[in-house]
């Protein structure tokens, strides 16, 4: 594969500072030897210019070596591994300007203590090797870091929100029409919609939607799809029309992320479709009258989603971009697990963490998830449901949970129901909520005595709790680190002891 003409000038530019330092040379002192500007070289060093070859020769003589050296990918020994880094395409690839740096800033920070950050990089590159970690992962997690800067919330999509309702005002009330969906895509931008294509095609049956772009633009949509899904998916594509978005995916579920740009995107048109079939000044009064009650009800609970025809993950996932702005409530965690029917594994596909708090968190480990967690006791109820007939269409629950070995307390709302249209698969999403003071003040129902409150582990491997009847798999990690901390306290007393 060819380096990008972006690594290229790092490397390049990388190598060029190292040359100059080694050699003790100030900029001012290579710039009157090559007879190039202090400026343009501060820029060459920066990886933002790549000189023409009569002055990559003038910098090579002042540099004292040879033009074709310089002008080679090679580096020295320790900054190998930043070469590695940057060949790999990582560095180009991550969004860094989301956060305000850019590459060039990067490679400078790097270039300043180049061996011990190279044995950094060794290190990080080792690590996604062994844990086949790519490009992607480090995508998704800066998109949930990106949320979690802003609370989850984006006013700019919001008022882009506004401004949609305003020039289609039959979104104004909801519950929004399926029909009117359509039509504005139909009439106003061009599309056919199609209900069939993926008949033929068994594996795709877990796609929801496909885009085939041209005149008129076409989109599939999976029959197998419910009346919300449907809207939901409708949703996000007038988001990308509406909002002109050009760089974006051409499928509902993610078979290969060309870009972050296109991540993003689909965040911007999901967060558009949300946003409009669930708008923040109509929710705002029916949470804020729910929150007030004194007891738990599980029936009102579900009838503010089934007001707006959402699916339990657009509700709660809306829920998160929302309490934190109208309540000031941030401290919150979702959770996304999926569950394939009779397995023993669950699988957290989706996380997100506002207020700086970090459990439960997803682990590449494998590790077996507590099973007193209230995801993933709806999944094992759901599906006893389902194996005795009782099929119900959304199952909901709600759970206090305190972290063992940690003051944090959480109230947990879980919602679950099958994975529609993969088959055999159900899905729970949870909202957790910290108890905090504030949160007692506006939540009149956190202490309902019909509330359940568990005592919850992370994963069983790292849960000191050994007599828990629910245990999934043995506390290894636990008590390995506890045989450890025996070793040290044994040491420390030896220590004592010769003192």
């Amino acid at each position: 594969m060819t380096p990008r003409e972006e690594n290229i000038r790092l490397i390049f530019g990388l190598k060029v500072r190292q040359l100059r330092i080694d050699r003790n040379l100030s900029l001012s002192e290579v710039s009157k030897a090559s007879g190039i500007s202090i400026s343009y070289l501060n820029e060459i060093e920066k990886g933002k210019k790549y000189p023409k070859a009569n002055k990559i020769a003038q910098m090579a003589k002042a540099l004292g070596v040879s033009y074709d050296w310089l002008v080679s990918l090679q580096l020295s020994t320790d900054l190998r591994p930043i070469a590695e880094l940057i060949k790999s395409d990582l560095l180009t690839s991550l969004p860094l300007e989301i956060f305000g740096i850019e590459p060039a800033d990067l490679v400078d920070i790097i270039s300043n203590t180049p061996s011990k950050i190279s044995a950094f990089i060794s290190t990080l590159i080792e690590l996604t090797r062994n844990y086949n970690i790519g490009v992607e992962n480090f995508y998704f997690a800066v998109l949930r870091s990106y949320q979690e800067m802003y609370d989850n919330y984006f006013e700019d999509l919001e008022e882009v929100v506004d401004q949609f309702v305003k020039e289609h005002t039959q979104f104004a009330q909801p519950p929004v029409k399926l029909s009117d969906l359509k039509q504005i895509l139909t009439e106003q931008y061009h599309y056919e919609i199609h209900e069939e294509g993926f008949e033929n095609y068994p594996e795709l049956e877990s796609i929801r939607s496909l885009l085939i772009p041209g005149n008129p633009n076409r989109l599939l949509i999976n029959k197998h799809l419910s009346n919300t899904q449907q809207m939901f998916t409708l949703g996000r594509e007038l988001g990308y029309c509406y909002m002109k978005i050009k760089e974006r995916p051409y499928t509902s579920s993610w078979i290969h992320i060309q870009s972050f740009e296109q991540l993003l995107s689909n965040f911007k048109a999901s967060y558009f479709s949300g946003a409009l079939l669930i708008p923040k000044a109509h929710i705002h009064q029916d949470l804020k009258s729910f929150i007030a009650r004194k007891s738990w009800n599980t029936e009102a609970f579900l009838d503010i989603m089934y007001k707006y025809q959402a699916s339990p993950e657009m509700f709660i996932h809306r829920l998160t971009s929302l309490i934190p702005k109208l309540f000031g409530l941030n401290q919150l965690f979702f959770l996304r697990f999926n569950h394939k029917t009779g397995s023993t594994f669950y699988n957290m596909n989706k996380e997100l963490h506002l207020g700086g708090l970090y459990n439960p968190h997803s682990n590449v480990l494998k590790e077996h998830y507590c099973r007193r967690w209230v995801s993933l006791n709806i999944l094992k109820d759901l599906e006893n449901l389902q194996n005795h007939g009782s099929m119900t269409q959304v199952l909901c629950q709600i759970q206090r949970s305190q972290y063992i070995d940690s003051e944090n307390e959480f109230l947990c709302i879980s919602m679950a129901r099958t994975f529609s249209p993969t088959p055999f698969t159900n899905s729970s999403v949870t909202i957790g909520l910290l108890v905090t003071p504030e949160f007692k003040q506006q939540v009149g129902f956190w202490n309902d005595k019909r509330i359940s409150v568990r005592k919850v582990g992370v994963t069983c491997e790292r849960c000191s709790e050994l007599n828990c009847s629910d245990r999934a798999a043995p506390a290894k990690i636990y008590q390995a680190n506890l045989h450890t901390q025996k070793i040290q306290e044994s040491l420390e007393k030896i220590r004592k002891e010769y003192e």
